[in-house]
C-alpha cells in the first residue's frame, strides 16, 4: 500500500490511499488465532476471567505494515461490536461468542516476540475489532502490559463505547484510530443503527487528553457521500487539535460473501465503489477546512 502525506500549517492532512480500504483494512491474509494458546477453562471460569480482563474473545491477529497505525504492527481483532454498519467487511466479528478465548498474557507474549520489529519500524500493537471497547477490562490489561514492554499502542474504535475507556486506559493509548462513520445524526443511524453523539463526545475527550488521533471516514455511494454529510464530518474533525491524519476510505465489496455465509441480509449488494471523481470531491471538502491532501 502506498500513501502520500503533507502536513499543512493548520489542520490535519487527508491521506490518499492507493488501495480501497474499509475501517483501515485492505484485503488481508489473517491467520485467525493460530499461534496463540486458547483457554480450556469451564464456562463459568471463562466468564470470571473475562470480567477480570484476564481473558478476551479474539477473532484473529496479524502483522501488517502502514495500515493500522505507523510502522509494522501486530493488529489483534477482538470479537463483539454494538454497531451494525451496513458496509461492515468483517460481520463475523459482530458477536463476541464467535471469537476464541485468548488470555491477555498470551497475547502479550506474542507482542513481546515482535518488539525488535516494532522498534526497527516505529510500529507497535493495535487493538481493533469488532469494537475493542466491548471488552474494556481485557483491553486495559493488554494496553498496560504493552506499555510496560515499551511498545507503541493504538486502538481502532468507533468511539460509540467511549464511556468504557477509563482515564487510566486512555493514558496507555498512544494513538486512537477514530472511525467517524457519518457527520449527520440521521445518516449515522441509518449507517450503523446507533446514535452519533457518543462518537463525537469521545473524539473531543481524546483530543482534550492530548492523545494523537487518526480519523477514518468510509465513503459509500448513496449512503455516506451526501455533501452535507461529508461537510459535517469535516467540520467536526477540524475542531480536534490532535488529529494528525485523515483517511478517506473508498467502499469495497470484499466482505459481501461473509454476510451470505453468516445468513445475514446485505443491504449494499448493488452498491458500486465510489468513482475517482466522487473521491476527489470528498477529499476537496476536507481540504476546504485546512486539511491537506496530495
Amino acid at each position: 500500500m502506498t500513501s502520500t502525506l503533507t502536513v499543512a500549517a493548520e489542520g490535519a492532512p487527508v491521506v490518499e490511499l492507493g488501495l480501497p480500504l474499509v475501517g483501515g483494512s485492505h484485503h488481508r491474509s489473517s491467520a485467525g488465532t493460530a499461534g496463540l494458546a486458547v483457554s480450556e477453562a469451564e464456562r463459568s471460569e471463562k466468564l470470571a476471567a473475562m470480567r477480570a480482563g484476564e481473558l478476551g474473545s479474539l477473532h484473529s491477529w496479524e502483522l501488517v505494515t502502514a495500515v493500522d497505525g505507523p510502522g509494522t504492527r501486530l493488529t489483534a481483532f477482538l470479537s463483539g461490536c454494538p454497531l451494525r454498519c451496513q458496509y461492515c467487511h468483517n460481520p463475523d466479528t459482530m458477536e463476541m461468542r464467535r471469537g476464541e478465548p485468548v488470555p491477555a498474557d498470551e497475547l502479550l507474549r506474542r507482542v513481546a516476540r515482535y518488539r525488535a520489529v516494532f522498534e526497527a519500524t516505529g510500529g507497535g500493537l493495535t487493538l481493533s475489532g469488532g469494537e475493542p471497547l466491548m471488552q474494556p477490562a481485557f483491553v486495559a490489561r493488554v494496553l498496560r502490559g504493552a506499555k510496560e514492554l515499551g511498545v507503541h499502542t493504538a486502538i481502532d474504535t468507533s468511539g460509540y463505547l467511549g464511556a468504557h475507556c477509563s482515564d487510566a486506559m486512555l493514558a496507555d493509548i498512544d494513538l486512537v484510530l477514530l472511525d467517524v462513520k457519518s457527520g449527520l445524526p440521521e445518516t449515522y443511524r441509518t449507517t450503523t443503527g446507533r446514535d452519533l453523539a457518543p462518537t463525537l463526545d469521545f473524539g473531543r475527550r481524546v483530543a482534550a487528553s492530548g492523545t494523537e488521533i487518526w480519523v477514518r471516514f468510509v465513503l459509500v455511494p448513496g449512503l455516506t457521500d451526501a455533501p452535507e454529510n461529508v461537510d459535517a464530518v469535516a467540520d467536526y474533525v477540524a475542531t480536534l487539535p490532535t488529529v494528525s491524519r485523515v483517511e478517506v476510505l473508498p467502499f469495497h465489496q470484499m466482505g459481501r460473501d461473509k454476510w451470505a455465509t453468516l445468513g445475514l441480509r446485505y443491504e449494499l449488494e448493488d452498491t458500486q465503489p465510489p468513482t475517482p471523481e466522487l473521491v476527489a470531491r470528498v477529499r476537496q471538502q476536507f481540504r476546504d477546512r485546512g486539511l491537506t491532501v496530495h
